[in-house]
């Protein structure tokens, strides 16, 4: 199970990386962050799968959806 989770992990930062909209790239970091959390509670830590999830998943994709809000969307500015 920890190598599939992993596994996932590493397929999801590859695709977080070959995104071309930063609203996509924010939602497969959450996604990433959220198998983290996973991981970290199939391995008995329960704690930190918790603060994981709230922050690496939670608080941080508001505040990077929030940031791209406030440039317009993430497109550029020509």
């Amino acid at each position: 199970m920890t190598e599939l989770l992993l596994g996932l992990q590493v397929i999801v930062a590859i695709a977080c990386l070959w995104m071309k909209k930063p609203l996509a790239a924010v939602i497969l970091l959450g996604a990433f962050s959220l198998l983290g959390a996973l991981l970290f509670y199939h391995l008995d830590a329960p704690d930190v799968a918790l603060t994981e999830a709230a922050v690496g998943a939670g608080v941080t994709a508001l505040i990077f959806v929030w940031f791209i809000h406030r440039t317009r969307g993430g497109e550029h500015q020509e």
